[in-house]
């Protein structure tokens, strides 16, 4: 199939370089460094070496049309780039970002037939002087099944859910506390104390009581078992993650994504996000 991939930074650059590699052909569009280090190689490159060639494009042809655009900028990135897609000719365009916001405005923009979502939730990967490293774990979701099918062909384990709003907004309550310990462990250099942890634990069960006040419930259905755990083994476990290696490296990607994403959830429900902002970095 012809596919765009509109966002190259290392979750664009793995499903670009994963989807080339299965035989599709695959453009990244990109912008700046990434886009004049594209331009050289004409490739997506691992730090081991390996290459998967792709067409480069500064900007989305919109008369292009192809079968799946993936856009995976950020979310304060998607209405720059809304005009490009709403005027595409592809048939079919997947977002695939952090956000607790509603869905409607972005399928409104491209059209309920072509609009999809999903997450690369099992997607670990950093570009590192513009070569990619990644790992690739079960984990990635997204409402389709038969892009679920594709990506899981391209060697990225893909589940699908009926409820990818529902989905979007229970892995944002999760990750929050975990984005914003790893901001502060990350400056600190050392985990967080157990008082500490407790209001990082309040703010948690905060988050997901405010998914299922917005009419969902959590997903997938592990995330409902562990919202169930008592405060205090909520709050252990967190007190220990501060001490990981992985928390400290989430962190270390800065405080812009928890602040954005504790600014959804509060925007969504105002007089019930306290503790979330409580923990804003």
């Amino acid at each position: 199939m012809k596919m765009a991939v509109l966002g190259t930074g290392a979750i664009g650059s793995t499903f670009a370089y994963q989807l080339a590699k299965a035989g599709h052909e695959v453009t990244a569009v990109a912008r700046g460094a990434r886009l004049d280090r594209l331009r050289e190689d004409r490739a997506i490159v691992l730090t081991d070496g390996a290459r998967a060639p792709v067409a480069v494009a500064g900007t989305l042809d919109p008369s292009v049309p192809y079968d799946l655009v993936l856009v995976t900028v950020l979310a304060p990135q998607v209405d720059s780039v809304l005009p490009a897609l709403r005027q595409s000719a592809a048939r079919h365009i997947m977002f695939m970002f952090n956000t607790f916001e509603p869905l409607d405005r972005l399928r409104d923009a491209v059209g309920a037939e072509r609009f999809s979502f999903g997450f690369p939730g099992g997607v670990l990967a950093h570009l590192i002087d513009g070569k990619l490293r990644r790992r690739i774990l079960p984990g990635t979701t997204v409402g389709d099944a038969a892009w679920a099918k594709v990506f899981g062909a391209a060697g990225i384990p893909t589940v699908t859910s009926a409820d990818m709003h529902g989905w979007l907004r229970s892995h944002a309550a999760m990750v929050i506390p975990l984005m914003s310990i790893g901001v502060v462990v990350a400056h600190r250099n050392a985990g967080i104390t157990w008082r500490e942890a407790r209001r990082y634990a309040a703010a948690l069960a905060q988050g997901f009581h405010i998914v299922r006040g917005l009419g969902h419930a959590l997903e997938p259905a592990v995330l409902a078992l562990f919202s169930r755990l008592p405060r205090t083994l909520t709050t252990g476990l967190l007190w220990l993650m501060s001490r990981t290696q992985e928390l400290r490296k989430l962190g270390a990607l800065g405080a812009a994504e928890p602040r954005m994403l504790i600014d959804m959830v509060a925007t969504a429900a105002p007089h019930q996000a306290a503790e979330l902002l409580a923990i804003r970095p």
